[in-house]
């Protein structure tokens, strides 16, 4: 999975963008730090402050709990396939694993993604051809046994689904004006512009397997068809130098119940 998604994504760089962010309008304050959603080994989350540190995306996340264990990549593809595996006990054996998936795409309900069938083994494993993009919670449920264990499932690990996507970058002849979102852009301002998502509205960008999330803070780009404009800022800290391919989705928050 690594190599694909690392071959796939790293594209030479070009020049700095010359469209910039977008329009300036008054309002708001600097805006130099990010906060993202990481997964932690045993499956669960908790909101971390990055800064202008990319994280790296090619890691393992598992869960396990009700005596099955559930890992996949913390990192995927639209397109591409991820790979869920893990073990049940072996009474299981030929009962079925139900991966489920909830996020936005899901209207943070669970649905069925893919499943696999428990070997005599103990163990199981299912491909999945991303064919949607978000951050997901992930759980593995055992839908084909006996009544006592109809309703056993993993706690929920999380991966996100990328979009292949076009970034630039802006800032120099910028600096010291206002964006669109109403920031003072600085030389550290960590964020991007996009021309329909919400200001504030958090972004996870994937690059040659690092990750970073940073709000969005100005509209654009209008030039080099590309679907994102990095601050220079947030470009170095993933490692980019001007127009690059990188992966990237939006991250909404679900609704307050």
């Amino acid at each position: 999975m690594c190599a694909l998604l690392c071959a796939a994504l790293a594209l030479p760089a070009a020049a700095l963008a010359s469209s910039g962010g977008g329009g300036l309008t008054p309002g708001g304050s600097p805006l130099t730090t990010s906060t993202g959603t990481s997964t932690t080994a045993t499956g669960t989350t908790g909101t971390t402050t990055t800064g202008a540190t990319a994280q790296s995306g090619n890691v393992t996340v598992s869960t396990a709990g009700n005596g099955i264990t559930l890992q996949t990549n913390a990192s995927g593809i639209l397109g591409r396939t991820l790979t869920f595996s893990g073990t049940a006990p072996q009474q299981l054996a030929g009962s079925t694993i139900e991966i489920q998936r909830s996020g936005h795409q899901t209207n943070w309900t669970w649905a069925n993604t893919v499943s696999a069938t428990v070997a005599s083994d103990g163990t199981f494993r299912a491909v999945w051809q991303a064919n949607h993009i978000g951050r997901f919670a992930i759980r593995a449920v055992v839908t084909g046994a006996s009544q006592a264990h109809a309703a056993d499932a993993t706690p929920p690990l999380t991966t996100t689904v990328y979009r292949p996507s076009r970034a630039t970058e802006y800032g120099p002849g910028f600096y010291g004006k206002k964006t669109a979102c109403g920031q003072r852009l600085r030389r550290g301002t960590i964020g991007l512009a996009n021309r329909t998502l919400r200001c504030g509205e958090s972004v996870a960008i994937y690059y040659q397997g690092r990750t970073l999330v940073v709000p969005v803070i100005d509209r654009g780009p209008y030039a080099n068809g590309a679907d994102w404009d990095l601050t220079v800022a947030t470009g170095k800290a993933l490692g980019i130098e001007g127009t690059a391919q990188i992966a990237a989705v939006s991250l909404p928050t679900p609704p307050t119940r």
